[in-house]
């Protein structure tokens, strides 16, 4: 029987989620893989382009006359193309990002998909998060990378959720991970309240209440994590000086509190963070260009961030979203839900680069990009070159990894 996480705290900003199995059994500690020196101080921020980003516009084929044909009011010129090679560049709106891929430090692994995709946002993204296209699973690849490892229970921002909710990623069986929405509004709703917020100590001191349950004990533990985490994260990070001009978006705020994080050594070994919507059904070019600028920017600013306090290359990002878009424009200057498509890897321990192959706009997939780089692959490249685990479990199979990372 498939066993559903529950939410057993409510939070201002936070959310934790458990599975009742976590009262009765911990994970056994894998022993992380060698030849990974410092593998226990990186960090990998996950990025959700949301809504399915539209890779032919985003990583442009300037170079194959087909996407003009099929794209003929949403092609981007080639004179705009933020050119990589006479083949392949970047949508113009790119620029901090191209700067970045200039120095090395950004890797564009294209084609990247499953099999049998699935075209529905709320499935496919599921998929996505879980790494599991071939069966329902209620944890995510995060989430069970942190089940199977040797966290301390202090350990209390080994993971963080830039969100309001806790996203499938970071859903496990017996790992708290807190959800922030906003660094000013995480606070246990009950601090709102004198009488709630006394209630409250006095349960966590003497445990008295008029009922008996198995699952009680952990009930508390999960509270007092949360009460505890909420007053120290803002405290933990007001050290940190921050030294990037960062945009005034939701992007721009949510990475300056990531750098914040990683800058303040926390053990932080993973951060979520969203971006979108992408789900560019009518013009399309407006509201794509508009979120990739924004993501560019964003992203230029954290790692100036990160490299003037030397941590640069202790961070790897990642970009994901749950499927591309299909090849031809639709009558209404936009694209329909489509299929594979590229992501970023950035980062100074990152090899720069294309990898995987060219879209072949001719072989199609029902008119879609075929898909030629698994992307449970990209996730065994990240826990087993960056995170330094073993990722067949994690992941369900051995995947071929990519030659991606130092």
């Amino acid at each position: 029987m498939k066993r559903s996480n529950f939410i057993l705290a409510t939070v201002s900003g936070l959310a934790v989620v458990a599975n009742p199995e976590h009262v009765f059994a911990r994970a056994l500690a894998q022993t992380p893989l060698p030849g990974l020196p410092g593998s226990e101080r990186r960090c990998l921020v996950l990025i959700n382009l949301f809504g399915g980003n539209d890779g032919l516009n985003c990583v442009v084929p300037h170079g194959d006359a087909r996407y003009y044909q099929l794209r003929p009011g949403l092609a981007i010129a080639p004179g705009d193309v933020l050119a990589i090679d006479a083949r392949t560049g970047l949508n113009p709106a790119l620029r901090s990002l191209k700067t970045l891929y200039d120095k090395g430090t950004v890797a564009i692994v294209q084609g990247v998909g499953y099999p049998n995709p699935d075209h529905s946002h709320f499935r496919s993204t599921e998929i996505w998060q879980t790494a599991a296209p071939d069966r329902y699973e209620h944890t995510g690849w995060l989430g069970r990378y942190f089940d199977e490892g040797s966290f301390g229970r202090d350990e209390i921002f080994k993971g963080v959720a830039l969100s309001r909710v806790l996203p499938e990623a970071l859903v496990s069986d017996r790992t708290d991970i807190p959800a922030v929405a906003a660094l000013g509004s995480y606070a246990m709703i009950a601090d709102r309240n004198a009488a709630a917020r006394d209630a409250f100590a006095r349960q966590a001191t003497d445990r008295s209440l008029p009922f008996a349950s198995p699952y009680l004990a952990h009930v508390m533990e999960i509270e007092g994590d949360a009460q505890r985490s909420s007053e120290e994260l803002p405290k933990l990070v007001a050290g940190y000086v921050t030294k990037a001009s960062y945009p005034a978006t939701a992007l721009g705020r949510s990475l300056a509190l990531a750098a914040q994080i990683v800058g303040s050594n926390l053990g932080t070994r993973a951060i979520y963070v969203e971006h979108g919507s992408f789900d560019t059904h009518v013009s399309q070019r407006t509201t794509q260009n508009r979120l990739l600028g924004e993501f560019s920017e964003a992203i230029g600013a954290f790692y100036a961030d990160l490299a003037a306090h030397d941590d640069d290359r202790r961070v790897l990002t990642l970009t994901f979203s749950e499927f591309g878009r299909r090849i031809e424009e639709n009558g209404n200057r936009g694209t329909d839900h489509g299929e594979a498509s590229p992501l970023f890897m950035i980062g100074g321990g990152v090899k720069g680069g294309l990898y995987g192959t060219a879209p072949d706009l001719a072989a199609t997939n029902m008119g879609n990009v075929r898909y030629t780089v698994d992307f449970r692959s990209v996730y065994a490249t990240v826990l087993e070159r960056w995170l330094g685990r073993p990722s067949a479990t994690v992941l369900n199979g051995e995947f071929r990894r990519l030659p991606v990372l130092g």
